[in-house]
């Protein structure tokens, strides 16, 4: 594969000749001594192992134990990844970009690969109905967790591991799970070793929401056949263009990551992600904790927005045409589709209207309604980035991944915020700690029932 087999971002639309609140690549270029002393901390934190950095890394990682790992899944009828946020979106992420769409109801004959399901919100509906629709003794589980401390991974977890063992007794159950976690720290590691079942081990130094590439997002991806070694491949060949693009013309991280910091200063401080292909919607999900949970610190960050086109063309459109100029856009447009269909004629003169559609192919007209809308958005005077993806592959997709992964970690730096922890979730967590009763958070619970009193008007 080549640079053109890369993702091209067109950044021209972004540039605004507004005195007041305009950007133009002129600030861009101001800010290269900055992108450049950002890219050296990233690199630096890289090859000295440091925490939160081991991201960069992965498209280069040994992935064989995974691949054998997924092989032996790949026979099962069925496998639930148990995971939440960074252990969940990410594999979502990659099985709705890479698998034909409605992937558990087609035939096994056409998947010849397990049904999936991901049991994330500890919602008791959901893990009830995962369970009456799998075969205890043909069905895998990958249980998710660096710390081993994430209440609602580990609640769905004791749920599962007890009907299991309920269903097929200890020996039987053990063999169907997978534990994926810390290589020596939180409870998930001594678990695997007085239960003797299978378990890969989640880079400390990466974190979840950075982790998709590690044995997070790889092992249901391979086991459902997705192409591993491509879309690394895909991680890698965009870290090779990052790395040796020395200008920000010429490198799409440095241009995504220098905009949104110019344009949140001027006011738009949130960041629409618009991909124009149903597969990409929960690339979007996965993008907006990606960006929400890196960088909204201290006062700082931008809000990402989830849209899909061209359904938000329908609901969203006249708000980001007309309405406050406080958004930065980006959308997204596949060039060549993995699948087209042909939109008939018909000889009803009642539909004579609509004959512009006749014999032209629905992606045509997806392909036309993203570049219109980018149109649209310009003429109304708002900064537009259109991203043009060759098509969607393994490759590309792990292009994308990490392009998004570096673009946010580098704005990280410019803003002077740590981009790999998450004191805001960490304070939530404490509080649910201390309504369940876990020893020692008893002032949280404390404090989150006085806080509940102000939420509950009382």
């Amino acid at each position: 594969m080549t640079t053109s087999s890369l993702p091209r971002l067109c950044w021209n639309g972004a540039f605004s000749p507004d005195p007041a609140r305009g950007v133009s690549l002129g600030d861009v270029r101001a800010l290269v001594p900055r992108l450049e002393t950002g890219a050296a901390v990233l690199r630096n934190g890289a090859a000295e192992g440091r925490s939160g950095f081991g991201w960069i890394s992965l498209p280069r990682a040994d992935c064989g134990k995974i691949l054998a790992m997924g092989d032996a899944l790949s026979k099962e009828d069925a496998i639930v990844q148990i995971g939440i946020g960074g252990s969940a979106l990410g594999n979502l992420m990659l099985h709705s970009a890479l698998l034909p769409p409605y992937w558990n109801e087609l035939p096994p004959s056409a998947r010849n690969r397990p049904r999936f399901f991901m049991s994330d919100n500890p919602d008791p509906r959901d893990v009830e109905t995962i369970w009456s629709l799998i075969d205890p003794s043909r069905t895998s589980f990958i249980v998710v967790s660096k710390s081993g401390s994430t209440a609602e991974t580990m609640a769905n977890f004791l749920f599962f591991w007890k009907r299991m063992i309920d269903a097929l007794g200890f020996e039987k159950a053990k063999e169907r799970f997978v534990v994926i976690t810390d290589e020596t720290k939180g409870c998930l590691r001594p678990f695997v070793s007085e239960t003797g079942c299978r378990s890969l081990v989640l880079p400390g130094d990466v974190g979840g929401r950075f982790s998709v590439l590690s044995s997070v997002g790889l092992l249901s991806a391979s086991a459902l056949g997705i192409d591993v070694r491509s879309l690394l491949s895909g991680a890698a060949a965009m870290d090779d263009l990052i790395a040796s693009a020395g200008t920000p013309e010429e490198n799409p991280a440095w241009m995504i990551s220098a905009l949104s910091l110019l344009h949140a200063k001027a006011g738009r401080n949130m960041n629409v992600l618009m991909p124009y292909a149903d597969a990409l919607e929960h690339f979007v999900e996965w993008y907006a904790q990606l960006w929400g949970e890196s960088l909204g610190k201290k006062g700082k960050g931008s809000t990402p927005v989830r849209a899909l086109g061209a359904i938000d063309q329908h609901s969203q459109i006249q708000l980001y045409t007309e309405g406050p100029d406080d958004k930065l856009f980006t959308i997204l447009s596949v060039r060549e589709p993995s699948v087209d269909v042909a939109i008939p004629s018909a000889g009803q003169q009642s539909l004579r209207e609509i004959a512009y559609l006749f014999d032209a192919s629905l992606h045509a007209l997806l392909s036309f309604e993203a570049r219109s809308t980018a149109a649209a958005i310009l003429k109304s005077g708002k900064p537009v980035l259109f991203m043009e993806i060759p098509e969607l592959n393994a490759f590309s997709i792990g292009a994308i991944v990490y392009l998004y992964e570096y673009a946010t970690a580098l704005t990280g730096t410019l803003l002077e915020i740590d981009p790999f922890d998450q004191p805001g979730v960490e304070q939530g967590k404490r509080y649910t700690y201390g309504l369940m009763g876990k020893a020692g958070f008893e002032k949280e619970a404390e404090e989150a029932l006085s806080l509940e009193k102000r939420f509950r008007n009382s």
